[in-house]
């Protein structure tokens, strides 16, 4: 790591839960490619704030994570395609003092459906209703999948996000299974409240053939745990995290780095 000075650039995360993902990933890279760059993860106690300061400071690139991903849109200057189309945000570019807000969640999901070569007339049920939720619902809606039930005890948002891409709604799991279960909720996320719990029962991890956990921290959720011991194909959102870090990287620093460099990126920031 260099030492500090004056010169060098700034990127920022803000969450309501930081963790080392990020700064792990960027920071091994910076390094690796001779950047005089610099990366760190906040937790606001004022959003707005935290946003002037990323106006007024210069700071290059910020990355927007729960629970702020749609409080922030109100705060940019310009809306990305990418963001635009689902009303959610993830990172935050800063060019000379004007914000532009992009989603890369949405290219991670999209990936790993491609490279996990889900079939679209798989059944699916997608646990959440928040910014990410979203991303991921758009991602398989592209995808072709129609066959997708979004759960949500929160009836408004689990219901709007349900319409919004020709989905059912539910609000609880209850005795449902599909093919692919989906949990875009804090649940088993390190540091919460329910950190130790299953976001799925375990009748409807016995009967999906996909188990697919976007929480990164843990990499190995109590979700991914309990795929993986009942031999499910399990996508993890250590792997989430990792091809929308690199999305995140490219844009702040315009350089895209070789696939050598990610993997040992990737391998350095789940060592924690």
């Amino acid at each position: 790591m260099p030492i500090l000075n004056k010169d060098m650039t700034l990127c920022i995360s803000l969450s309501a839960r930081p963790s080392n993902n990020g700064t792990r990933f960027h920071n091994f890279l910076y390094e690796a490619l001779g950047l005089n760059w610099i990366y760190k993860a906040f937790a606001p106690t004022d959003l707005a704030n935290a946003i002037a300061g990323v106006r007024g400071l210069g700071i290059r690139g910020c990355a927007v994570s729960m629970p702020y991903k749609e409080d922030v849109i109100a705060l940019v200057d310009r809306m990305d395609a990418s963001a635009a189309a689902i009303d959610s945000v993830n990172t935050i570019v800063n060019d000379a003092g004007v914000l532009t807000a992009y989603n890369t969640d949405y290219t991670a999901i999209a990936q790993l459906i491609e490279r996990n070569a889900i079939d679209p007339a798989s059944s699916v049920l997608l646990r959440g209703s928040g910014g990410m939720a979203k991303a991921t619902a758009a991602a398989f809606r592209d995808a072709g999948f129609s066959r997708v039930t979004v759960v949500a005890r929160n009836e408004k948002l689990g219901q709007s996000l349900a319409g919004l891409y020709g989905f059912r709604w539910q609000a609880e799991v209850g005795d449902s299974t599909a093919d692919v279960i989906v949990n875009v909720t804090p649940i088993g996320m390190a540091g919460g409240t329910e950190s130790g719990s299953l976001s799925f029962p375990e009748e409807a991890i016995a009967a999906a053939h996909v188990v697919f956990d976007v929480v990164a921290l843990p990499a190995e959720t109590p979700l991914i745990k309990a795929g993986r011991a009942a031999g499910k194909a399990v996508i993890s959102g250590a792997e989430v995290a990792t091809i929308q870090a690199l999305e995140q990287f490219v844009l702040y620093t315009g350089i895209t780095p070789m696939p050598e460099q990610v993997a040992a990126a990737e391998e350095f920031m789940r060592a924690q």
